[in-house]
């Protein structure tokens, strides 16, 4: 759970960020919640973000996977396109996340795929699907991020 991720990003992104002095993988992470919940960005781009979770240690008292859990790997998931669409200027805040759980899992991973339904200026949203290891759909959620300019200080809050 704790081992270092290994994010895929397209190169004009890794070039973008490195000209100024930004750990990618730092910024991309899953953050200390993801990482408690086992959560790793596999691959990353702003028309397509993958991630996966561990069922174990992530469930309801019924030994289903959580729905909670899954809004984290979606939120995370969403979150890395939106501030990958939005660039070096913008931060991706999420402002409205929705989850429909179609089916309980008690076992194995669940992968997560964010694709833009729309990247505009302001807002970004991602839809997200999470399935299971025998690729049934678990989870269909929505998340919109507002993108909002990059202010002084934000860097050093993202780092602590």
């Amino acid at each position: 759970m704790g081992e270092p991720q290994q994010v895929k990003f397209p190169q004009e992104v890794i070039d973008e960020y490195a000209a100024l002095g930004v750990d990618l993988r730092a910024l991309f992470s899953a953050g200390h919640l993801g990482t408690r919940m086992g959560v790793q960005i596999t691959e990353a781009s702003a028309e397509r973000v993958v991630g996966t979770m561990p069922v174990e240690g992530n469930t309801q008292p019924y030994g289903l996977l959580h729905g909670g859990a899954s809004a984290v790997l979606a939120e995370t998931l969403g979150s890395v396109g939106s501030m990958l669409h939005g660039g070096v200027s913008k931060i991706a805040v999420g402002v409205d996340l929705n989850c429909t759980h179609h089916r309980g899992v008690r076992s194995g991973l669940v992968t997560g795929v964010a694709t833009p339904v729309h990247r505009g200026r302001s807002t970004a949203t991602y839809e997200i699907v999470i399935t299971d290891e025998a690729d049934k759909r678990v989870c269909t959620a929505r998340l919109t991020c507002l993108l909002r300019d990059v202010r002084p200080g934000d860097a050093e809050k993202a780092a602590g």
